[in-house]
């Protein structure tokens, strides 16, 4: 071998030993070199920075979060933020839901309004399973239904109101006729209010903090008022709920009491750019937690190579090589990425590389576990949740 003979083909190297480890929870020895690819890396020390921070500024601004799990979509770190002082979890899905609750988190809200049969009974049936979990609605017709349901089952869930935010995606209307839903739901023996949603995704990634905190109070200012008009009508709103990662530090002023933020765990490129309070052209109030490790798998054209991170591993062009943020990613097949470059010294073969990811709701949903790094040793995995619901009995 020639003394530039790579160090990890002068060893022997199985990856079924790596799995036995880690399926074992041993993780001596085991470093990114070792780690195939691609797969997602999160590193510990900035992503428990993420969580400690939210954590400290709910506690000194007075407002409770309960964070988005679809983000994640990990038992482990939504027990991470629990214990951190998270009132529980929210599920976009009724199948994250469902694993959620059957992992044993507790206060899972369910944002998306059931619809249909199957999805009213599985709402129904984990709300008689685990009395903590919620779910919302934005028309009567909903309302009714989780009403003649819980009645056949015995049980009695708690049920927001979903308002009109700025998003057409859902939401009844603000005003008046929010009022009237949640007295519907107030007037179901088989029903409990328990407070008001919106969800202003409109002005979460405003650019500019100024701008965003213009957006933000023109779209939920009629969400709070309307959880006022239903207090002044006698009705009982312990909750007003929504927010995200770019309005967190602006929510509370306009009556939030809750926060839906989920991005921040990990945060990724386009909330990087969005800009900061403190810093217009960035937005560091948190530490970039998460990246795709990827190699580099063919280097046969100047100033580019190809990568095992294609379409199906999420690779987008707005993607960022971490460390490199002159180069330039784009797709190029279902597994095949490009990374491209004009200066500066470039990638070999077989060279691990680090991307930020662009969305991480649509880049986590690729993959089935992260890896937990602390610099370039592995000190633990977490499951990722799959698409499916854990069976009702």
């Amino acid at each position: 071998m020639s003394a530039d003979t790579p160090s990890y083909v002068k060893r022997p190297f199985r990856y079924a030993d790596v799995e036995a480890k880690i399926h074992r929870r041993d993780f001596t020895g085991i470093f990114k070199e070792d780690l195939p690819t691609p797969c997602m890396l999160v590193d510990k020390a900035m992503m428990e920075h993420n969580l400690k921070h939210m954590s400290e500024h709910c506690k000194r601004t007075g407002i409770n979060v309960r964070s988005h799990c679809k983000i994640h979509k990990s038992t482990d770190i939504a027990r991470k933020q629990i214990a951190l002082g998270a009132l529980g979890i929210c599920c976009a899905t009724i199948a994250e839901a469902e694993l959620m609750v059957s992992a044993g988190i507790k206060g899972v809200l369910y944002t998306r309004g059931p619809a249909g049969k199957n999805q009213i009974w599985r709402g129904i049936m984990l709300q008689a399973s685990e009395p903590t979990f919620m779910m919302v609605a934005d028309d009567p017709m909903t309302v009714d239904l989780l009403d003649e349901a819980a009645a056949t089952a015995r049980t009695k869930p708690t049920v927001l109101i979903d308002l009109y935010a700025g998003l057409t995606r859902a939401g009844h209307a603000t005003g008046q006729p929010g009022v009237e839903l949640a007295k519907r739901i107030e007037s179901k023996k088989n029903l409990k209010l328990g407070g008001v949603m919106g969800y202003a995704g409109g002005a979460s990634h405003t650019h500019g903090w100024e701008n965003r905190r213009a957006k933000s109070h023109h779209d939920v200012e009629p969400v709070v008022e309307t959880a006022m008009l239903c207090k002044r009508a006698g009705l009982d709103v312990p909750i007003i709920t929504g927010g995200s990662t770019g309005t967190y530090n602006i929510d509370k002023e306009i009556g939030l009491t809750e926060l839906q933020a989920g991005s921040y765990v990990f945060m990724d490129t386009l909330y990087m750019g969005i800009g900061g309070k403190d810093r217009p052209e960035k937005y560091t109030d948190w530490e970039p937690a998460l990246t795709v490790l990827t190699t580099v798998t063919s280097q046969n054209h100047p100033n580019q190579v190809a990568i095992d991170c294609g379409n199906k591993a999420m690779l987008r062009p707005t993607d960022q090589v971490k460390g490199r943020p002159e180069i330039k990613a784009e797709n190029q097949g279902a597994e095949y990425g490009i990374l491209k470059w004009n200066d500066g010294d470039g990638l070999k073969l077989g060279q691990k590389v680090e991307l930020y990811c662009s969305n991480l709701d649509m880049s986590t949903n690729c993959y089935d576990r992260y890896y937990v790094m602390e610099g370039d040793k592995l000190v633990d995995v977490y499951p990722i949740m799959g698409r499916s619901g854990a069976v009702q009995r």
